[in-house]
């Protein structure tokens, strides 16, 4: 059995075409990234049907506290499944048992001391978050089932998605993932709506909550059904705390992590702007982000498809057919951005109207969405290369990336681009930021390929 497990690892891997391994590691991540879009308006749109503004700024207010989630997924998920990659590709099996146990376990622990930090802190917590008297009684309820409860799962079944991708099981990661958000969006109505249960923001909160434990479910159902098929391990005795494990995992993670963080900060520099021009002038940002968000998730999903395929060959020492993945990821994801940017310029206006039928929203809108969407192949070039740094355990270069990104040049841009053309400026920073860094990631992407075939054909 554990042969016919090898075996199968290393068609996937090594044998199998370029452009058919890429595709099935790649297709069904982008789809789970797709489902993840919806999933993340599920519970602001049905909430958002009771116009009650009170369940609306529940679900808002907490939003923060979720979002700190992927700082421990992206830990302990992303570190962890380089690992176990690049240990795959050098056939080191013990290790990729021990790095998915290590992550596994981790995740579990920050989950629970997650749920049980806040729920010891929850009234400092709550005023941190900006509740006042209407608000926080709505708020502690959306956050008791998300966060007191649902930290642990949540956390988990994303972790555990990373760890079965990691070796090749793409399909697998994405039902997990995709079978919880679907659950979401199915339960949320039954329970926030007055013809449901009429739970509200806090109904929305249990949604969530059972939806995570079930794509938990799944995975562990998996695991046991695949036990002698596949090498992620969580069993207790696997896990082994080591300074090589912990180094190896943070060293990756940690640049993840801080990446996310950065992410945040970047948003919120943007709102606080826009907001200065208004509410119209903030729904269409909104909307033009929601819309935008499409084409940057299906670059995110294809940026972690290939993370596997890279890490293996890396670790494999396989620089040629590392090269072959990447380049292909590169033609495929340009050529898909090209296309986006042609619906999205010239079909802007019908787009924002989807969405929001207000002449003035639909003008600002429409100018958002045309300066944002010229930032998307070059967008998509960064992920790659940042995903290609993950995979190769260059956490360092991943950060150096997330902090010239945001900090050097997004950031600085939405300042001097608001003063230079106010509020459209706004939409252009990301365009001006992506520019620089498609050109460092070309640079960078070409000497490391350069690097990897000579010290892996040494």
């Amino acid at each position: 059995m554990s042969e016919q497990k090898e075996q199968h690892k290393a068609d996937l891997f090594e044998r199998t075409p370029v452009p058919r391994a890429v595709m099935t590691m790649a297709v069904p991540t982008i789809i789970s990234s797709l489902v993840m879009v919806i999933y993340n308006m599920a519970d602001t749109y049905f909430v958002g049907m009771l116009n009650d503004p009170i369940q609306n700024a529940a679900v808002t207010l907490a939003a923060p506290v979720l979002l700190a989630f992927n700082a421990v997924n992206n830990l302990f998920g992303v570190g962890s499944s380089s690992m176990m990659s690049r240990s795959l590709g050098r056939k080191e099996y013990e290790l990729v048992r021990c790095s998915s146990a290590f992550g596994f376990y981790c995740a579990l622990i920050c989950g629970v001391l997650f749920g049980l930090g806040y729920t010891l802190l929850r009234p400092a917590v709550l005023v941190t978050l900006g509740t006042d008297a209407g608000t926080v009684q709505a708020t502690a309820a959306y956050l008791k089932w998300t966060v007191s409860c649902g930290a642990a799962p949540a956390i988990l079944n994303v972790v555990l998605a990373y760890l079965v991708r990691a070796e090749g099981a793409s399909l697998h990661a994405s039902v997990g993932t995709m079978s919880g958000c679907i659950l979401n969006i199915i339960l949320d109505p039954l329970f926030i709506l007055p013809q449901g249960l009429n739970l509200g923001a806090a109904g929305a909160g249990l949604a969530t909550f059972l939806a995570n434990c079930a794509a938990c479910l799944y995975f562990f159902l998996l695991l046991r059904h695949r036990r002698g098929g596949t090498f992620v391990c969580i069993h207790p005795a696997m896990f082994r705390p080591d300074r090589a494990i912990l180094r190896e995992v943070c060293g990756v993670g940690i640049p993840a992590s801080i990446q996310n963080l950065l992410n945040v900060t970047g948003m919120t520099v943007l709102n606080n702007f826009t907001s200065s021009y208004g509410a119209d002038a903030v729904a269409a940002m909104g909307i033009s982000q929601k819309i935008n968000m499409i084409p940057m998730y299906i670059a995110l999903g294809l940026s972690q498809g290939i993370m596997p395929l890279v890490s293996y060959n890396y670790g494999g020492r396989n620089a040629l057919r590392m090269r072959q993945v990447i380049l292909f990821a590169v033609q495929l994801s340009m050529a898909f951005m090209a296309a986006a940017v042609a619906v999205y310029f010239f079909g802007a206006g019908r787009l924002i109207t989807l969405f929001m039928r207000n002449e003035t929203i639909v003008f600002y809108g429409s100018r958002f969405l045309r300066c944002m969407c010229l930032a998307l192949p070059f967008l998509c070039l960064d992920f790659l290369a940042v995903g290609v740094f993950q995979a190769c355990g260059m956490g360092r270069r991943a950060l150096i990336f997330a902090i010239l990104r945001k900090i050097i040049l997004e950031i600085p841009a939405l300042f001097l681009l608001n003063w230079i053309w106010p509020m459209y400026g706004l939409a252009c920073a990301q365009f001006a930021a992506e520019v620089v860094l498609a050109i460092a990631a070309a640079v960078t992407l070409k000497r490391l390929l350069r690097e990897a075939e000579r010290n892996l054909a040494a």
